[in-house]
C-alpha cells in the first residue's frame, strides 16, 4: 500500500466530499499497487452523503420497531428453549450427540441472540421491563442465571463488548482485534502446522480461557477509571488477560479467587454439577438408590457440549472482523460520524442470511455490518436492513463483503497464525475523513446556534 501525502482543499460545504490536492493525486497515480487499485473507492467516496443515507435508514428502522419485533423474539425464544429442554431431558441416559448438540446450541443462542441483542438495547423500546439493557442479567446471580448464564459476567461483557469493541472497532483500543490478540502466536518461531494446532485447541476453550478473564479485566479497568485511580506501574491496559497470563503472574487486576468466585465459579458449579442433580432422584426412582450413572452421563454431555459450543462460537464470532480484506485503523472517531459508518462496513463481514433458521444457526451474527452500524436494533430489523445497506454501499462504492462462514473462518485462522495480515486503512485518508467529520460537526453546531437565535 503506497504512502500518500495529503493536503485538504478548504472551504468545503456539507454536500462536498473531501478531496486531495492535485499534487497528491499525481503521486497516487504514479505509485499505485494492487491494494491501491482495490482502494480507489476511498478517494471517490462522498463520506457525508454516505453517512446521511445510513443515518436515515437507521432512523427508519428504529421507528418501525414494535409488536412484530416482539413476536419475532418470542418465536426465536421458543426455538431456543425447546432445543434446551430436549438437551436437559435427554442428557442423563447416555452420552449422545443429540443431547450434546442441543445443549451446545442452547448455550450458543442464549448468548449470541438473546443476551447479545438485549444487552445492546435492541428491545428497550418495544419490550422493556426485564428485557431492558439496564436490567437484563444484571445485579444478582439470580438474574444472571435466569437471563443469561455463561462464563462471562454480564456487567463485564457490557463494558468490553458494547462500549469498547463497538465504538473502537479495529482500533488499537478495541479488545477484540484478532490480529493484535494473537501477536504472540503470530511471532512464534515454530512450524506453521503447530500454530494451527494451537488455534484448534483455543477454538474449543476460548470462552473460559480468554473471554471470561479478559472481559472481567475491562470491567476492573472501568472501575479504576471511575474511581480516578492510576494503573499499576508497567501495566498495558490493551494487553489481554487470559489463563496463560494469569498463570505467568502477569495479571495485576484481580486474584484467581476473585475471578473464580465472582465470574467463572458460579457457572462452573451450577451449570455442570448442580443442574444434573435431578438425575440422582431419577436414579433413586428407577434403581431404588442413587447409582451416579445418570448423573455422570449428564455431566459428561454438558462438558462435551461446552467444547462444541466454543467451536460453534469460534466460527460465528471470531471471523466477524478478521481477514486480509478487513481494515484496521490507528485513530478513534466520533460515534455515528461519517468515519464511524464507513469503518463499521469495511471492518466487518456478513455471512449467509435470508431466513430465521439460517440466521439462528449463525446466532444472528451473520448481520455483523448492519449490527455495527446500529447496535441497538432488534434481530428482525437486521433482516430488514441487510439488502438496503448493501444497496447503499453499492450506490456509494463502499465494499460490502458477504461470504460463507467457512471461508471467513479460514481467513481468521490465517490471521491468527500470521499466514496473512489485515489491511491498514491509508493514514492520509483516515485523517482526511476525521477532519471532515469535525467540519460537519462544527457546521451543525453553527446551524443550531443560528436556529436558536432566530
Amino acid at each position: 500500500m503506497c504512502r500518500l501525502t495529503t493536503s485538504v482543499t478548504s472551504n468545503t460545504s456539507p454536500n462536498q466530499k473531501p478531496r486531495l490536492s492535485s499534487t497528491t493525486s499525481r503521486h497516487i497515480q504514479e505509485h499505485r499497487t494492487k491494494d491501491d487499485v482495490d482502494e480507489e473507492w476511498i478517494g471517490q467516496l462522498d463520506i457525508v452523503a454516505f453517512a446521511a443515507d445510513i443515518r436515515a435508514l437507521g432512523k427508519t428502522l428504529e421507528n418501525q420497531q414494535g409488536e412484530a419485533d416482539v413476536r419475532h423474539l418470542n418465536k426465536l425464544l421458543m426455538w431456543i428453549n425447546s432445543v434446551g429442554i430436549i438437551g436437559f431431558l435427554t442428557m442423563g441416559f447416555c452420552v449422545n450427540p443429540v443431547s450434546i448438540v442441543c445443549l451446545s446450541t442452547f448455550v450458543f443462542c442464549r448468548w449470541t441472540m438473546v443476551a447479545h441483542h438485549t444487552c445492546h438495547g435492541g428491545y428497550d423500546k418495544c419490550l422493556g421491563g426485564r428485557w431492558h439493557r439496564f436490567r437484563f442479567a444484571l445485579g444478582s446471580l439470580w438474574r444472571r442465571w435466569c437471563d443469561w448464564f455463561d462464563w462471562m459476567m454480564p456487567e463485564a461483557w457490557n463494558i468490553e463488548h458494547n462500549n469498547l469493541h463497538h465504538y473502537h472497532l479495529s482500533e488499537p483500543s478495541d479488545p477484540d482485534v484478532v490480529e493484535l490478540n494473537n501477536s504472540e502466536l503470530r511471532s512464534m518461531q515454530v512450524p506453521l502446522f503447530v500454530k494451527y494446532m494451537v488455534v484448534a485447541l483455543v477454538s474449543v476453550t476460548w470462552k473460559w480461557l480468554y473471554y471470561a478473564p479478559n472481559t472481567y479485566k475491562e470491567l476492573k479497568l472501568a472501575q479504576l477509571r471511575k474511581q480516578g485511580r492510576d494503573l499499576p506501574p508497567g501495566v498495558d491496559p490493551k494487553s489481554a488477560v487470559t489463563f496463560f497470563t494469569i498463570a505467568r503472574g502477569k495479571n495485576p487486576f484481580f486474584s484467581v479467587w476473585e475471578l473464580f468466585s465472582a465470574v467463572m465459579g458460579p457457572y462452573l458449579i451450577i451449570h455442570f454439577f448442580l443442574t444434573p442433580l435431578p438425575y440422582l432422584l431419577l436414579e433413586y426412582a428407577v434403581f431404588g438408590a442413587p447409582t451416579g450413572s445418570y448423573y455422570w452421563n449428564a455431566v459428561k454431555n454438558l462438558f462435551w457440549a461446552e467444547l462444541l459450543t466454543n467451536l460453534h462460537a469460534t466460527f460465528a464470532v471470531l471471523p466477524n472482523h478478521a481477514g486480509d480484506d478487513m481494515y484496521r485503523f490507528q485513530h478513534p472517531c466520533r460515534p455515528f460520524s461519517g468515519s464511524f459508518y464507513v469503518r463499521q462496513v469495511i471492518a466487518s463481514v456478513d455471512f449467509a442470511y435470508g431466513n430465521d433458521l439460517v440466521d439462528t444457526l449463525h446466532g444472528f451474527l451473520n448481520y455483523q455490518i448492519e449490527h455495527h452500524l446500529w447496535p441497538n436494533l432488534s434481530m428482525l430489523s437486521y433482516q430488514k436492513a441487510a439488502p438496503q445497506v448493501r444497496a447503499i454501499c453499492k450506490k456509494h462504492g463502499v465494499p460490502y463483503i458477504q461470504e460463507s462462514i467457512l471461508k471467513r473462518a479460514i481467513q481468521t485462522a490465517n490471521i491468527m497464525v500470521g499466514a496473512s495480515s489485515m489491511r491498514t486503512f491509508p493514514q492520509e485518508y483516515e485523517q482526511l475523513f476525521l477532519k471532515r467529520d469535525a467540519e460537519v460537526e462544527l457546521e451543525k453546531k453553527h446551524l443550531n446556534q443560528a436556529n436558536k437565535r432566530n
